[in-house]
């Protein structure tokens, strides 16, 4: 069995597959103060507890938080016995990577682009909700040509509540109405709806810039609270294309292992 592990900014999700199937996974809060052997003995227990930590044999690690890299694939080997496949733009994937620097590829956008050109047809937009909301986006020739990068609506929530002292702490939820009558429900129309149609406005710009339709695939936790409220609808929502994208480069990878 495969472990994928799927390391953002603000979450750890992860994933055992047994061939071709999810059968386990957690999201976990990411925490760069724990230490090698913190991470070690957590995901030992973690696999212990659903009788998996003898059947993993190995590991697939996507990270965009590059000191915890290193330290979770130490902990990996030296807990569990499991050697971990890192993925970069140096590893055989099933696209090209058409960019001006390669190397400043997020790993998570790298196995989103693999995900949608592997499930989906051609050119593909994958709306990812993380901390940030990315746009990765894969042409008709498979080539992952760029995309785009913004603040995400935790950061939105965030930056109103931090920098503005009578404005409440927020949890994302979608607003009954575009007016907002009480400060909160304003707040959120702002994030969720102004969220919206930024997407649906940049939709707009890169199919003009591909010259053609584009599925559009959305990922990460805010993709159900967003999908009500766009004029163009996902074609898919899937919350697992990041480590579905991870086992398929472990995949094409995996005679080097």
């Amino acid at each position: 069995m495969l472990l994928t592990i799927d390391i953002g900014n603000t979450n750890i999700t992860l994933g055992v597959f047994d061939n071709n199937k999810i059968i386990q996974s957690w999201r976990l809060a990411t925490d760069e103060k724990r230490t090698e052997d913190e991470y070690g003995v957590f995901l030992k227990n973690l696999l212990k507890e659903t009788n998996l930590d003898k059947k993993v044999t190995h590991a697939v690690i996507s990270s965009v938080v590059v000191q915890l890299t290193e330290r979770i694939e130490v902990a990996l080997k030296k807990y569990l016995g499991i050697n971990s496949l890192i993925i970069s733009h140096k590893i055989k994937t099933n696209i090209k990577l058409k960019t001006d620097n390669p190397s400043q590829i997020g790993a998570d956008r790298i196995a989103n682009a693999c995900a949608a050109a592997h499930l989906y047809s051609s050119p593909a937009i994958v709306v990812d909700f993380g901390t940030a909301t990315s746009f990765d986006i894969v042409n008709s020739k498979n080539e992952f040509i760029g995309g785009i990068i913004t603040a995400g609506m935790r950061i939105q929530a965030e930056a109103l509540s931090s920098r503005t002292s009578k404005l409440p702490k927020l949890n994302i939820e979608a607003p009954e109405h575009a007016i907002g009558r009480n400060t909160i429900d304003a707040m959120l129309s702002g994030i969720v709806r102004g969220h919206a149609a930024m997407i649906d406005g940049l939709i707009f710009e890169c199919e003009k810039e591909l010259g053609e339709k584009a599925t559009i695939i959305a990922t990460g936790g805010y993709s159900s609270v967003i999908s009500n409220y766009l004029k163009r609808k996902f074609d898919y929502i899937n919350p697992d294309l990041t480590l579905i994208g991870s086992k398929l480069i472990f995949d094409l990878n995996k005679s080097n292992q």
